[in-house]
């Protein structure tokens, strides 16, 4: 097997992945590439092979260098070259480069993000949070928390959620998102 076909193999699932984490649906991403809600599909499932006609756009609308998308084999370096994503607001900034499984992230949001009030969401994984500084709300389910600098949460993502920065100040936070099954080992306690 050709080691191309390894890295071209793991395109579609880290395409799956950018969509999910930036909570675009199919249609959505159709719509701001041009590419059909079918060929996207497939390209996420692996039926199809990425081009640099698909992957262009899709880098485009994700917001993240061509590179990102397809993982280029190391080249030795074990340094992590954090490119910040902006979204909705947010800097999401990558601390870690493994497609499809535990994904670490500094997050820096401003007082107020993401505005409104609270749209719990839920999806498949687990996330944790360390607030590094500021303060973080974090609803889950019909718990109202806010987590101060230093603390931790963990929690299962099926479980309605939605975290904000009620202020004041911009607040900093590392974020681990790790699939359903592959559970974190800290534990926060409330106070």
């Amino acid at each position: 097997m050709d080691p191309f076909d390894d890295v071209l193999e793991a395109v579609g699932p880290r395409l799956r992945s950018l969509r999910l984490e930036r909570g675009t649906t199919l249609a959505q991403l159709s719509a701001s590439t041009g590419i059909s809600v079918s060929t996207l599909s497939r390209l996420e499932a692996g039926q199809r092979r990425p081009t640099l006609e698909l992957l262009l756009p899709l880098a485009r609308a994700h917001q993240v260098q061509l590179d990102e998308l397809v993982d280029a084999p190391p080249t030795g370096d074990p340094r992590i070259h954090a490119k910040p994503i902006r979204h909705h607001g947010a800097t999401m900034i990558p601390l870690s480069r493994r497609p499809g499984g535990l994904q670490a992230y500094k997050q820096i949001v401003p007082e107020g993000w993401p505005g409104g009030e609270p749209d719990q969401r839920t999806h498949e994984g687990y996330d944790w949070i360390y607030v590094l500084s500021g303060r973080i709300r974090l609803v889950l389910g019909d718990r109202d928390i806010v987590l101060l600098e230093g603390e931790v949460a963990e929690f299962d993502t099926r479980v309605p959620h939605w975290f904000g920065n009620p202020g004041p100040g911009a607040a900093e936070m590392l974020c681990l998102f790790g699939p359903q099954g592959e559970r974190l080992h800290v534990r926060a306690r409330s106070k």
